[in-house]
Protein backbone atom coordinates (compact mmCIF):
# COMPACT_ATOMS: atom_id res chain seq x y z
CA UNK A 1 0.00 0.00 0.00
CA UNK A 2 1.07 3.43 -0.93
CA UNK A 3 -0.57 6.39 0.84
CA UNK A 4 0.47 9.97 1.25
CA UNK A 5 0.20 12.80 3.59
CA UNK A 6 -2.15 15.48 3.52
CA UNK A 7 -1.15 18.85 5.33
CA UNK A 8 -3.94 20.29 7.87
CA UNK A 9 -2.74 23.38 7.49
CA UNK A 10 -5.90 25.74 6.93
CA UNK A 11 -3.42 28.69 5.56
CA UNK A 12 -5.32 30.75 2.13
CA UNK A 13 -4.34 28.46 -0.80
CA UNK A 14 -4.91 25.62 0.99
CA UNK A 15 -6.89 22.62 -0.46
CA UNK A 16 -6.51 19.15 0.99
CA UNK A 17 -9.68 18.04 -0.95
CA UNK A 18 -7.93 18.68 -3.82
CA UNK A 19 -5.02 17.39 -2.95
CA UNK A 20 -6.65 14.39 -1.56
CA UNK A 21 -8.19 14.31 -4.86
CA UNK A 22 -5.02 14.23 -6.86
CA UNK A 23 -3.76 11.45 -4.68
CA UNK A 24 -6.86 9.29 -5.59
CA UNK A 25 -6.23 9.75 -9.25
CA UNK A 26 -2.50 9.11 -9.48
CA UNK A 27 -3.50 5.96 -7.79
CA UNK A 28 -2.61 6.24 -4.26
CA UNK A 29 -4.22 3.91 -1.73
CA UNK A 30 -4.93 6.34 1.20
CA UNK A 31 -4.32 9.91 2.12
CA UNK A 32 -3.19 10.10 5.69
CA UNK A 33 -2.99 13.34 8.48
CA UNK A 34 -1.77 14.57 11.65
CA UNK A 35 -3.65 15.31 14.84
CA UNK A 36 -1.92 18.57 16.25
CA UNK A 37 -4.68 20.65 17.02
CA UNK A 38 -3.26 23.64 18.61
CA UNK A 39 -0.21 25.96 17.75
CA UNK A 40 -0.48 29.73 16.40
CA UNK A 41 -0.64 28.56 12.71
CA UNK A 42 -3.49 27.67 11.18
CA UNK A 43 -4.93 24.60 10.59
CA UNK A 44 -7.80 22.25 10.51
CA UNK A 45 -9.06 19.30 12.61
CA UNK A 46 -8.15 16.35 11.38
CA UNK A 47 -11.14 14.04 12.03
CA UNK A 48 -13.66 16.85 10.53
CA UNK A 49 -10.97 17.17 7.54
CA UNK A 50 -10.71 13.92 6.77
CA UNK A 51 -14.45 13.36 6.97
CA UNK A 52 -14.94 16.17 4.00
CA UNK A 53 -11.94 14.54 2.14
CA UNK A 54 -13.57 10.92 2.06
CA UNK A 55 -17.04 13.08 1.41
CA UNK A 56 -15.28 14.40 -1.95
CA UNK A 57 -13.63 11.63 -3.27
CA UNK A 58 -14.67 7.69 -4.04
CA UNK A 59 -11.85 5.02 -3.52
CA UNK A 60 -8.69 6.50 -1.68
CA UNK A 61 -8.66 5.28 2.48
CA UNK A 62 -8.19 8.08 4.64
CA UNK A 63 -6.08 7.18 7.82
CA UNK A 64 -5.59 9.29 11.09
CA UNK A 65 -1.67 9.49 11.62
CA UNK A 66 -2.26 9.29 14.12
CA UNK A 67 -4.72 10.64 16.61
CA UNK A 68 -3.75 11.58 20.05
CA UNK A 69 -5.86 9.74 22.40
CA UNK A 70 -5.86 11.96 25.06
CA UNK A 71 -8.03 14.42 23.18
CA UNK A 72 -10.58 12.57 22.60
CA UNK A 73 -12.98 10.18 25.07
CA UNK A 74 -12.63 6.51 23.63
CA UNK A 75 -15.79 5.47 23.19
CA UNK A 76 -16.74 8.57 21.20
CA UNK A 77 -13.45 8.16 18.95
CA UNK A 78 -15.22 4.35 18.43
CA UNK A 79 -18.83 5.87 17.60
CA UNK A 80 -16.99 8.32 15.32
CA UNK A 81 -15.24 6.03 13.53
CA UNK A 82 -17.60 3.48 12.76
CA UNK A 83 -19.91 5.96 11.47
CA UNK A 84 -17.13 7.63 8.73
CA UNK A 85 -16.19 4.07 8.02
CA UNK A 86 -19.85 3.42 7.14
CA UNK A 87 -20.17 7.01 4.84
CA UNK A 88 -17.18 6.35 3.45
CA UNK A 89 -17.92 2.72 2.26
CA UNK A 90 -15.43 1.20 4.28
CA UNK A 91 -12.33 3.61 3.60
CA UNK A 92 -11.07 4.30 7.02
CA UNK A 93 -7.93 3.34 8.63
CA UNK A 94 -7.89 4.49 12.36
CA UNK A 95 -4.45 5.67 13.40
CA UNK A 96 -4.03 5.56 17.23
CA UNK A 97 -1.12 6.90 19.39
CA UNK A 98 -0.49 7.95 22.73
CA UNK A 99 -0.17 11.75 22.69
CA UNK A 100 2.97 13.45 21.76
CA UNK A 101 2.81 17.13 22.55
CA UNK A 102 2.53 17.61 26.40
CA UNK A 103 2.21 21.45 25.21
CA UNK A 104 -0.62 20.68 23.09
CA UNK A 105 -2.45 19.14 26.45
CA UNK A 106 -1.80 21.74 28.70
CA UNK A 107 -2.90 24.39 26.28
CA UNK A 108 -6.27 23.15 25.66
CA UNK A 109 -6.69 21.63 29.40
CA UNK A 110 -6.63 18.55 28.97
CA UNK A 111 -4.12 17.61 31.96
CA UNK A 112 -0.52 16.12 31.04
CA UNK A 113 -0.57 12.58 30.83
CA UNK A 114 2.61 10.72 31.96
CA UNK A 115 4.48 8.47 29.51
CA UNK A 116 3.55 5.70 31.67
CA UNK A 117 -0.12 6.73 31.53
CA UNK A 118 -0.17 7.29 27.84
CA UNK A 119 0.11 4.21 27.14
CA UNK A 120 -1.90 2.59 29.44
CA UNK A 121 -4.32 4.66 27.70
CA UNK A 122 -3.77 3.69 24.10
CA UNK A 123 -3.94 -0.03 25.69
CA UNK A 124 -7.34 0.71 27.16
CA UNK A 125 -8.71 2.65 24.15
CA UNK A 126 -8.04 -0.11 21.82
CA UNK A 127 -9.91 -2.49 24.25
CA UNK A 128 -13.38 -0.15 24.89
CA UNK A 129 -12.87 1.30 20.78
CA UNK A 130 -12.96 -2.88 19.82
CA UNK A 131 -15.44 -3.51 22.53
CA UNK A 132 -17.90 -1.30 21.76
CA UNK A 133 -17.80 -2.80 17.88
CA UNK A 134 -18.26 -6.21 18.71
CA UNK A 135 -19.68 -6.60 22.16
CA UNK A 136 -23.39 -6.14 22.68
CA UNK A 137 -22.87 -3.87 25.83
CA UNK A 138 -19.76 -2.91 27.11
CA UNK A 139 -18.44 -2.60 30.76
CA UNK A 140 -14.52 -1.71 31.06
CA UNK A 141 -12.77 -0.31 34.11
CA UNK A 142 -9.49 0.76 33.42
CA UNK A 143 -7.24 3.56 34.98
CA UNK A 144 -7.27 6.01 32.54
CA UNK A 145 -10.92 5.16 30.78
CA UNK A 146 -13.88 3.37 31.78
CA UNK A 147 -17.74 2.56 30.22
CA UNK A 148 -20.69 1.13 31.90
CA UNK A 149 -23.31 -1.06 29.97
CA UNK A 150 -22.21 1.10 26.93
CA UNK A 151 -24.23 -0.21 23.99
CA UNK A 152 -23.16 1.14 20.33
CA UNK A 153 -25.04 0.64 17.14
CA UNK A 154 -24.40 -0.14 14.40
CA UNK A 155 -21.59 -2.42 14.24
CA UNK A 156 -19.24 -1.82 11.88
CA UNK A 157 -19.96 -3.83 8.99
CA UNK A 158 -16.11 -4.78 8.56
CA UNK A 159 -13.03 -4.59 11.01
CA UNK A 160 -11.82 -1.55 10.69
CA UNK A 161 -7.90 -1.21 10.71
CA UNK A 162 -6.37 0.19 14.04
CA UNK A 163 -2.70 0.96 13.08
CA UNK A 164 -0.46 2.36 15.65
CA UNK A 165 2.71 4.93 16.13
CA UNK A 166 4.76 3.52 18.44
CA UNK A 167 8.22 3.29 19.46
CA UNK A 168 8.88 2.60 23.22
CA UNK A 169 9.40 -1.02 24.32
CA UNK A 170 5.99 -1.45 25.97
CA UNK A 171 4.32 0.46 22.93
CA UNK A 172 5.98 -2.45 20.87
CA UNK A 173 4.08 -4.61 23.25
CA UNK A 174 1.02 -3.13 22.65
CA UNK A 175 0.95 -3.04 19.13
CA UNK A 176 1.82 -6.88 18.70
CA UNK A 177 -0.98 -7.86 21.22
CA UNK A 178 -3.63 -5.53 19.75
CA UNK A 179 -3.26 -4.04 16.73
CA UNK A 180 -3.60 -4.01 12.93
CA UNK A 181 -0.81 -2.24 12.27
CA UNK A 182 2.38 -0.20 13.18
CA UNK A 183 2.94 2.99 10.99
CA UNK A 184 6.57 4.64 13.02
CA UNK A 185 8.06 7.57 11.46
CA UNK A 186 11.77 7.58 9.94
CA UNK A 187 12.98 10.30 12.01
CA UNK A 188 11.82 8.37 15.17
CA UNK A 189 12.52 4.92 13.80
CA UNK A 190 16.06 4.75 11.51
CA UNK A 191 16.40 1.62 9.82
CA UNK A 192 18.66 0.13 12.01
CA UNK A 193 16.39 0.08 14.81
CA UNK A 194 13.93 -1.60 12.87
CA UNK A 195 15.09 -5.27 13.70
CA UNK A 196 14.81 -5.20 17.20
CA UNK A 197 11.38 -3.13 16.91
CA UNK A 198 9.90 -5.39 14.93
CA UNK A 199 11.21 -8.18 16.81
CA UNK A 200 9.26 -6.74 19.98
CA UNK A 201 6.43 -6.32 18.16
CA UNK A 202 6.33 -10.03 16.71
CA UNK A 203 7.28 -12.20 20.33
CA UNK A 204 4.26 -9.95 21.56
CA UNK A 205 1.95 -10.91 18.55
CA UNK A 206 2.85 -14.70 19.40
CA UNK A 207 2.76 -14.62 22.64
CA UNK A 208 -1.21 -13.14 22.10
CA UNK A 209 -1.73 -16.34 19.86
CA UNK A 210 -1.72 -13.65 16.48
CA UNK A 211 0.29 -14.21 13.82
CA UNK A 212 2.91 -11.00 13.35
CA UNK A 213 1.99 -11.60 9.80
CA UNK A 214 -1.04 -10.07 9.66
CA UNK A 215 0.13 -6.95 11.15
CA UNK A 216 0.55 -3.93 8.84
CA UNK A 217 4.00 -2.34 8.67
CA UNK A 218 3.95 0.73 7.26
CA UNK A 219 6.71 3.58 7.14
CA UNK A 220 6.20 7.04 7.34
CA UNK A 221 8.86 8.76 5.57
CA UNK A 222 9.79 12.07 4.07
CA UNK A 223 10.55 12.13 0.31
CA UNK A 224 12.79 13.96 -2.19
CA UNK A 225 12.79 13.28 -5.74
CA UNK A 226 16.14 15.41 -7.27
CA UNK A 227 16.79 16.61 -3.38
CA UNK A 228 20.21 15.99 -1.75
CA UNK A 229 19.84 12.72 1.20
CA UNK A 230 19.68 13.25 4.62
CA UNK A 231 19.34 11.46 7.53
CA UNK A 232 15.83 11.48 7.86
CA UNK A 233 14.59 12.30 4.51
CA UNK A 234 14.74 9.68 1.07
CA UNK A 235 16.24 11.28 -1.64
CA UNK A 236 18.09 11.08 -4.99
CA UNK A 237 17.05 10.45 -8.01
CA UNK A 238 14.29 8.64 -8.84
CA UNK A 239 16.14 5.22 -9.29
CA UNK A 240 18.07 6.00 -5.61
CA UNK A 241 14.65 6.55 -3.85
CA UNK A 242 13.04 3.19 -5.42
CA UNK A 243 16.43 1.89 -4.15
CA UNK A 244 15.87 2.55 -0.28
CA UNK A 245 12.58 1.62 -0.25
CA UNK A 246 13.11 -1.59 -1.40
CA UNK A 247 15.72 -1.84 1.13
CA UNK A 248 12.89 -0.95 3.86
CA UNK A 249 11.05 -3.05 1.96
CA UNK A 250 13.39 -6.29 3.06
CA UNK A 251 12.81 -4.79 6.79
CA UNK A 252 9.60 -6.27 6.38
CA UNK A 253 7.50 -2.95 5.38
CA UNK A 254 4.83 -3.67 3.01
CA UNK A 255 3.28 -0.09 3.24
CA UNK A 256 4.65 3.47 3.01
CA UNK A 257 3.18 6.85 3.92
CA UNK A 258 4.96 9.56 1.94
CA UNK A 259 5.55 13.09 2.82
CA UNK A 260 7.10 14.80 -0.05
CA UNK A 261 9.01 17.86 0.91
CA UNK A 262 10.66 20.58 -1.22
CA UNK A 263 8.66 23.30 -2.58
CA UNK A 264 6.50 22.16 -5.21
CA UNK A 265 4.85 19.08 -3.29
CA UNK A 266 2.60 18.49 -6.51
CA UNK A 267 5.48 17.80 -8.76
CA UNK A 268 6.95 15.31 -6.08
CA UNK A 269 3.87 13.62 -5.99
CA UNK A 270 3.74 13.30 -9.26
CA UNK A 271 7.02 12.46 -9.85
CA UNK A 272 6.46 9.16 -7.13
CA UNK A 273 3.63 7.65 -8.79
CA UNK A 274 5.38 7.89 -12.32
CA UNK A 275 8.74 7.71 -11.66
CA UNK A 276 9.65 5.82 -8.50
CA UNK A 277 6.83 3.66 -7.56
CA UNK A 278 5.96 1.39 -10.02
CA UNK A 279 9.91 -0.09 -9.71
CA UNK A 280 9.03 -0.28 -5.94
CA UNK A 281 5.93 -2.55 -6.86
CA UNK A 282 7.76 -4.50 -9.58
Amino acid sequence: MFGVNVSTSAAPGADPVAAAQVAEVLGFDFVSSSDHPAGGSPTYEVWTMLSWIAASTSRIKVATRVLGVPYRPPAMVAKMAETLDRLSDGRLILGLGGGYSDDEFRAFGLGVPTPGEKITGLQEAIRITRGLWEAPKLTFAGRRYRTEDAEMEPKPAHRIPIWLGAFGPRALGVTGRLADGWIPSLGFAPPEQIPAMRSRIDAAARAAGRDPDEITCAYNVEVSIGGDPRPTVVAGSPDAVAEQLRGFVELGFTAFNFMPVGRDAAEQLHRLAHEVLPAVRA
